[in-house]
């Protein structure tokens, strides 16, 4: 039911948090154990854990114990679960079994080539490096562009887990990747491909998604955390809604 899911939104500091950045704020505290931070819950629920700790952190509180830290997965757990409707109540399914097949091959693509591929830009230590990863990310951007011409979203007409997936990196595409990652080149935009750019304003319009993100936050984060990258610690003006031809 509805009543048995909740969210913790956590706060990006790291200067208070002890490892990772991501903190628990007084006014959205961690309801299992009272943790200061992501490290200290990841802790408790994992003694010995050595790995990154990384949000999203999906918990069962009864079981106290970690389901998963994978984006992707965690999104395909919460696709499946009815949040309390009867089975004649409409719903949006962002993995119908008769494109399944097309989305897992498309979240393959989108992940290698823009996801993943703008990191790849980010921290590429080489020169070569950095040309295969920003060859990807045009190949990519290029790609959605072509797919888009013909239809609304990346799968077809309806919304998918497909589109999910490739929202966050398309939204912090023009004020992150592509300026601090150097992702593509520092001048490409999303505003330069006209249907990508109208997918984007397609995902937007969707009730709920302008409420799923603090933009200023999502893209501040990078610029205080990543010194390699920004040694002057010098946060630029954060690229807003409006900016990004969304409003």
């Amino acid at each position: 039911r509805p009543s048995e899911v909740g969210m913790t939104q956590l706060v990006d500091d790291p200067v208070k948090a002890s490892r990772g950045g991501w903190i628990f704020s007084t006014a959205d505290r961690d309801p299992l154990a009272n943790c200061r931070d992501l490290r200290e819950l990841y802790d408790t629920l994992s003694p010995g854990f050595t790995g990154r700790c990384t949000a999203p952190l999906l918990i069962d509180l009864k079981s106290k114990t970690i389901v998963s830290n994978e984006s992707s997965d965690i999104v395909r757990m919460l696709n499946s679960a009815t949040w309390g409707r009867s089975s004649d109540e409409p719903a949006i399914d962002l993995y119908p079994s008769d494109s399944s097949t097309e989305i897992d091959d498309t979240n393959e693509w989108v992940y290698r080539l823009l996801n993943n591929g703008v990191y790849r830009c980010g921290f590429s230590t080489t020169q070569s490096a950095y040309d295969k990863a920003s060859a990807d990310v045009r190949e990519g951007l290029n790609r959605c562009e072509t797919l888009l011409s013909n239809q609304d979203f990346l799968c077809g007409s309806q919304l998918t887990e497909a589109d999910l997936r490739l929202l966050p990196t398309m939204l912090r595409f023009d004020g992150v990747y592509s300026p601090l990652f150097k992702a593509g080149g520092t001048h490409l935009r999303v505003r330069d491909y006209p249907n990508l750019h109208a997918w984007l304003k397609r995902c937007w319009a969707i009730d709920g998604v302008k409420e799923s993100i603090d933009l200023a936050d999502a893209n501040q984060s990078y610029y205080k955390q990543l010194f390699p990258l920004n040694p002057g610690g010098i946060i630029p003006s954060t690229v807003t809604a409006a900016e990004l031809g969304l409003e």
